[in-house]
């Protein structure tokens, strides 16, 4: 799919099927978070792929956001292992992360799945549940699936600003 048509096509979808995803897609998806830049290539994040049922159950003690979907994507930065900006001591892990996250967004789109960016959820309770991350800045999690019938996108979904509201030019 062209770029610009992926990106105007994407939307937060909150009703999946948790059908299984071909293995394949997943490997794409788990590609274009591998390539995806990061500050100086320190590439500070993990990604959990939770698939098993005794797994799925556990994340959903953390949010009631999960869709009906059967395989969640967790993204997290480790502050440890990121490039810190000398100027100011600011540290980049959430930034890279956040950029991994939005081309696992993307890339699920493009497999013809669907997601949503989940940020309601009890991180500390995530972290306890799952020890292997309790190293990092839990900062999305992606349920996956192919849309229901009830997978459209929110009337608020083309409601964009203006580019003389968001651009300023000097």
């Amino acid at each position: 799919m062209e770029f610009n048509e992926l990106i105007r096509e994407r939307f937060s979808c909150r009703s999946l099927s948790d059908r299984d995803i071909p293995h394949e897609a997943l490997d794409r998806i788990f590609e274009a978070a591998r390539l995806a830049p990061t500050a100086v290539n320190k590439q500070p994040f993990k990604i959990w792929a939770v698939e098993s049922p005794e797994a799925r159950t556990k994340l959903a003690e953390t949010t009631s956001y999960t869709f009906g979907a059967g395989v969640f994507l967790v993204v997290g930065g480790k502050n440890e292992d990121a490039w810190v900006r000398q100027y100011d001591g600011r540290n980049f892990a959430d930034v890279d992360a956040a950029i991994v996250a939005t081309h696992i967004m993307l890339a699920i789109h493009n497999e013809g799945l669907r997601s949503t960016w989940v940020g309601h959820f009890d991180a500390p309770k995530l972290k306890e549940t799952f020890p292997q991350m309790a190293d990092y800045d839990l900062i999305a999690i992606f349920p996956i699936g192919y849309p229901t019938e009830k997978g459209i996108p929110s009337p608020r979904h083309p409601q964009r600003k203006a580019a003389v509201e968001i651009v300023e030019v000097l």
